[in-house]
Parts: structure tokens; C-alpha cells; sequence
């Protein structure tokens, strides 16, 4: 062999090496790209997206359009939002009855055709609150009728019943493997409307109840959400007392906590490992009321932390939407969500802005989530 031939044979081994090594290195970063991304996906798979509005009422001023579109009129432009979470929750403010036997005589006394059942589930409702200042306007049997057509369209609730201990039954869903507990307490007059262990009724938000409820579900459950029906109509920042239930509930084990009644919205509170949105404002509610503005609050959990949460600005102003609440786009959005800001900035809350939504601590919240 001459020198020249076996200096080829050495270069071309050299060559055959190196592409070989160029090979298998490729195809290592293949793989590992495949794998992460392949664990990426099934981390969020696993992940379980809460969606949660205000107070819902399919009626009043809003029959003539119920009439002459259905029932599934009022969630025509949110239906889409509503599908896409993996669970959605409303506070139900009007019972679903024909009766017409009121419990007692008050200012507005609220009901809803017993059609809406099938159209909220429709809407992508999966449970609903029902510890509110309306939902015993047609006393015991209004709240039965209520409940019968829920369970028949196969929507949970939670927060009223005919005793005190049905009352304070949560409603569990079992999604993805993931096991979300909902617990509701109404802190609102009137009294009357409250259960106890021999009357129908919703369950009374008191500190007792609330950290019992809170600690015996949890054992069982990997997230625990609480609603409360509280403050007053139209206040915009939250009372001290509703800051304290708030930090009763996430203190004894509760993820996220939402409320309404104000019909406007008030401030967000990211608490402990928690996060507080303390009025989420109307959503679909038949009065021409002062409200204008509400939101939708879509909270993302991971192996029973919160990893993200964003806030979609609604207009809510009947008589521009005429009873369609619709998402809000541009400035009126921004507008939205500055208003929030100030309002929450007592509990140094971080909001930005990215396409029309509210962002919470995204990056921070899953980062923490991922250090745990």
C-alpha cells in the first residue's frame, strides 16, 4: 500500500467518523426535543383551566329577545370562551321555576323559566352557585324546581338545599384525574333566606363553617374554589370583612376565591398561594342596571397550583348589548383593566395587558409553581 493510498484511507475514515458523530448527534437533539415537547404537552394536558363569571339571570327586561331568540341568546358572543375552559362556573341569581308563590315581599323578586336550564348547560356551565340574595325568592319549592332541572341537565351546584348540611355540600368534579371541589356562602340579607338543620336554604358564610367546609373537602380534593355573595350593590372596592373571608378561605386550604353581588367589579388579590377576585360584575343579567363593565376570570392549576391566570373585560351595559355580554376589544378593554389595577393596587397586584386580557404574574406564578 502506498502512503499516498493509505493517508486517503485515514482521511476517509476520519470524514466517515465525523459524519457518523454529526448523526447520532442530531439525532440525540432530536429525541430530546421530541421528549420535551412531548412532556410539555403532557403537562399541560394535565393542567385544568377554571373559568368563572358573575351573577346570571335569564329574564326581566331581557324576556322580550329570550322570547324571540331562545333561551342561549344572552351567551351567543362568550359561548366559545365559556367551551373552551375545562370547567365553567356562574353564580345561578334567580331561581328556575314557574311557581308563583313568593317566599317574601322585597323590591326585586327574580326567577327564570325552567327552559334556561338546558340552555346554560348549553352555554358550557358546568356548576353553578347558588348562595345568593334571589335563589329563595319562591321559597322551598322554587329552590327544589331549581335544583331538579339542574341535576336533570346535568349541571352541579352548590351553596343552598333544603337543610343546612345539603346546603353546605360541595359540588366535585373529577376532570383530567384532577378532582375540583366548590363550596358557596352567601353573606347578604335577607336573613330569612338562610338554611338551617330543619329549612331550606343557603349556606351562611360564617368563619366556622367556612373553615370546617374548607379543611374537611380539601383531604379529598386536589383544588378547592369558594364563592362568596357579599359586600354591597355597586361598591367597587372590597370591605374589610370580605378581605378577611377571602384570607379565611385560602388560609384553610381554598385555591381560588371568586365573588359577586356588587355587580361591578371590585379589585384581585394574588394571596398566599392563592388568588382573590372579589366581584366579578354582571355577566348575563336581565336589568338595566348602572353595571357596564364585568369579566371573566380564567384561572390555569397544575398538580393543584395555580400556574396562570387572565382576566377578559366584558361590556355588560344592556342597553349596548341589549342582554349579550360581549368582550370587550382596544381602549375599552385597556380602560377595563386600569380600572382594576387601581382597585386592586392596595394588594400590590401586577396586571398587564396582551390582547385585550388582563395578565396575572404569568411568568411568576408558573415558575413558583414549577419550584414546589
Amino acid at each position: 500500500m502506498t502512503y499516498m493510498r493509505y493517508k486517503s484511507l485515514i482521511a476517509g475514515g476520519y470524514d466517515s467518523l465525523k459524519i457518523n458523530i454529526y448523526r447520532f448527534l442530531t439525532i440525540c437533539c432530536l429525541c430530546f426535543l421530541i421528549a420535551a415537547q412531548a412532556a410539555a404537552s403532557e403537562g399541560d394536558e394535565d393542567a385544568v383551566t377554571i373559568l368563572a363569571v358573575g351573577d346570571v339571570y335569564i329574564g326581566g327586561s331581557a324576556e322580550f329577545y329570550l322570547k324571540k331568540n331562545g333561551y342561549s341568546y344572552p351567551f351567543r358572543e362568550t359561548e366559545n370562551i365559556i367551551r373552551n375552559s375545562d370547567i365553567a362556573l356562574a353564580n345561578l341569581e334567580a331561581p328556575l321555576t314557574d311557581s308563583v308563590n313568593v317566599l317574601m315581599e322585597k323590591k326585586f323578586v327574580l326567577k327564570t323559566a325552567p327552559a334556561a336550564a338546558s340552555a346554560i348547560k348549553a352555554a358550557g356551565f358546568d356548576v353553578v352557585t347558588l348562595a345568593n340574595n334571589h335563589i329563595m325568592d319562591y321559597g322551598a319549592d322554587g329552590l327544589k324546581d331549581t335544583v331538579d332541572l339542574l341535576d336533570k341537565a346535568g349541571i352541579r351546584h352548590t351553596g343552598a338545599g333544603q337543610d343546612l348540611k345539603e346546603a353546605r355540600t360541595p359540588a366535585i368534579l373529577n376532570i383530567k384525574g384532577t378532582r375540583v371541589a366548590f363550596l358557596a356562602y352567601s353573606n347578604v340579607f335577607p336573613e330569612e333566606f338562610y338554611a338551617t338543620e330543619n329549612s331550606a336554604g343557603t349556606a351562611q358564610g360564617l368563619y366556622e363553617h367556612i373553615k370546617a367546609d374548607i379543611k374537611n373537602i380539601s383531604k379529598h380534593v386536589d383544588i378547592v374554589v369558594v364563592s362568596f355573595h357579599w359586600s354591597e350593590e355597586l361598591a367597587r372596592y372590597p370591605k374589610e370583612y370580605q378581605i378577611r373571608l377571602a384570607h379565611l378561605a385560602i388560609d384553610n386550604g381554598a385555591d381560588l376565591v371568586v365573588g359577586h353581588h356588587p355587580h361591578v367589579i371590585q379589585g384581585v388579590e394574588r394571596y398566599k398561594d392563592g388568588i382573590v377576585f372579589y366581584s366579578l360584575g354582571n355577566f348575563a343579567f336581565g336589568s338595566f342596571s348602572q353595571a357596564s363593565e364585568g369579566i371573566m376570570a380564567i384561572v390555569k392549576l397544575s398538580k393543584g397550583k395555580i400556574i396562570s391566570a387572565e382576566i377578559i373585560p366584558l361590556n355588560v351595559n344592556n342597553k349596548e348589548v341589549l342582554f349579550q355580554p360581549k368582550p370587550l376589544q382596544g381602549e375599552g378593554a385597556v380602560s377595563v383593566i386600569d380600572d382594576i389595577r387601581d382597585i386592586s393596587s392596595r394588594f400590590g397586584l401586577i396586571l398587564t395587558v396582551k390582547e385585550g386580557k388582563g395578565l396575572l404574574l404569568h411568568g411568576e406564578m408558573e415558575a413558583a409553581a414549577n419550584s414546589r
